[in-house]
């Protein structure tokens, strides 16, 4: 990647991380909102899944930011958002008059899971924790300095 592509590259990864950072600390914030929202979907094991999807959004979107381990990253939040658009987002199993925004909703998520596949496929470039660990081991230094 030339300098141009790095710095998109960053600007995306900060744009991704703006939808997963803030809606884990915000489901953290409102912990028993979220517990509410979630059994409403019929979703199971309802205390342990939010635990599971505040660390995956908190964690992931602070990888993303850092470009630490992109590529996995980029794989498991796309698959995440699959799943959470089909599960919270079932404009088809909705009643007419709410289809339009669940239906819109779900295409944001998916266009969201279409950038997160480019960026598994490019990877994070030079601005990131993963560009600094590639290029020290290109050089022959170790990853890590004291």
């Amino acid at each position: 990647m030339n300098a141009f592509e790095n710095g998109v590259n960053l600007l995306g990864r900060i744009a991704i991380a703006a939808l997963f950072l803030p809606a884990g600390l915000n489901k953290l914030a409102a912990f028993e909102g979220t517990s509410g929202y979630f059994s409403s979907l019929g979703l199971p094991m309802v205390a342990v899944l939010v635990w599971l999807v505040i660390a995956i959004e908190v964690l992931g979107g602070i990888a993303i930011l850092i470009g630490y381990q992109t590529r996995l990253v980029a794989i498991c939040l796309a698959i995440f958002t699959l799943l959470a658009s089909i599960a919270g987002h079932a404009y088809w199993a909705v009643p007419a008059d709410a289809v339009f925004i669940q239906q819109l909703l779900f295409f944001k998520n998916i266009a969201v899971v279409g950038g997160l596949l480019v960026l598994a496929s490019a990877g994070a470039g030079s601005l990131s924790i993963d560009g600094r660990v590639r290029k020290d081991r290109s050089s022959g230094r170790p990853a890590v300095q004291a």
